[in-house]
């Protein structure tokens, strides 16, 4: 018996759970000529969302990480890459001919994958250029290509000015949609909401937030009927408590007290179980984090973690709301309608060494 549950990777087919609406709205979105931004903070499932929605579109897609870029040059290569592999190369090559650098292209034998260098000291302006009007020029008004580019306010740290090179660019395409991606909210919110942005109201903005509890606790159910027959709706209550509906640690736990209850049947309580193993597993690294954070930061996230209120007038309102941001930037905290820690098992290893 496999597990049902998976994380960690992006997530297709059996372990999707629900978010019906977001893909069918994406789904319908990309038949416009318009563009969609998407935010949502880190690990909410929305490069799943979208993953199914352009494999459901039919369309070719290509989808590049900006987290993965190291520079302009870097972009450039990256995106002729993953081009080259939905675009057989005989029929791109007169477009690569136009190019004012030509790119050095090379087959790996093994996969047949297609590889894409340009030399260290090449334009990054021009090259950016050409691999963007290769994009437009081998698709059609009928043939739109979409374009996936997760992560996007990394652009900010790529180049100073990369962001105003995009914008002039895809402001005179029309063969392509753009997906833009990005899970911090703050930079994207400004990227995309603030008037003095080249992106400044580029395309629909659309937040993916947590999954709805009914629909997580029978996806759950689901999967853990057969392991706990008499005691799953209890169990995946419990999960759904303790992660507050979290798409990707809701996953993380629930895979883990599926496979408590596989290899250790016998025990009572397999939610603490599946935790305990958990937070054990990671306690190395949470150690590392924490001995990286100075001291007010710790003492936000040790108040957190326990529930206790911030303002104690230990610390100033400005310096507490300060380091809040820094470590809402960094993934550590999330904000809904009140600020938490993001990951609750480094939540409950905290309060294990507090």
């Amino acid at each position: 018996m496999d597990n049902p549950f998976k994380f960690g990777t992006i997530v297709q087919e059996e372990y999707f759970t629900d978010r019906v609406e977001e893909v069918a709205y994406i789904c319908q979105f990309v038949k416009s000529p318009n563009h969609l931004v998407l935010i949502s903070p880190r690990r909410f499932g929305k490069s799943s969302v979208v993953a199914k929605a352009v494999k459901q579109s039919g369309r070719k897609h290509i989808t590049l990480n900006m987290q993965n870029v190291t520079s302009v040059t870097d972009f450039s290569a990256k995106l002729l890459r993953e081009f080259f592999k939905i675009h057989p190369m005989e029929r791109l090559r007169h477009l690569i001919s136009r190019f004012r650098v030509i790119p050095t292209v090379s087959t790996n034998p093994a996969s047949g994958a297609m590889d894409v260098s340009f030399q260290p000291d090449m334009d990054g302006t021009v090259l950016l250029e050409d691999a963007f009007m290769l994009l437009e020029q081998a698709h059609t008004e009928n043939d739109r290509l979409i374009v996936v580019l997760d992560e996007f306010q990394e652009i900010r740290d790529i180049s100073s000015k990369l962001d105003k090179q995009l914008r002039s660019i895809m402001q005179e395409q029309k063969h392509i949609n753009y997906i833009l991606l990005g899970s911090q909210e703050s930079m994207m919110t400004d990227i995309f909401e603030n008037k003095k942005s080249p992106f400044y109201h580029f395309g629909e903005l659309m937040r993916l937030k947590k999954l709805p509890r009914e629909d997580f606790r029978a996806y759950l159910l689901k999967g853990l009927s057969g392991v706990f027959p008499t005691k799953c709706e209890e169990i995946a209550d419990r999960i759904l408590d303790y992660t507050d509906c979290h798409p990707y640690y809701t996953q993380q736990l629930a895979a883990n007290v599926w496979q408590v209850g596989i290899l250790q049947s016998e025990t009572n309580d397999a939610i603490q179980a599946a935790i305990n193993h958990i937070v054990n597993a990671h306690g190395l690294d949470y150690e590392r984090l924490w001995m990286n954070f100075n001291r007010t930061n710790r003492w936000i996230l040790q108040r957190l973690a326990t529930g206790a209120s911030l303002q104690t007038g230990e610390y100033r309102t400005s310096t507490i709301y300060s380091a809040l941001k820094r470590l809402q930037k960094d993934g550590y905290v999330i904000y809904s309608d009140h600020y938490e820690l993001e990951d609750p098992f480094y939540k409950q290893w905290i309060k294990n060494e507090s």
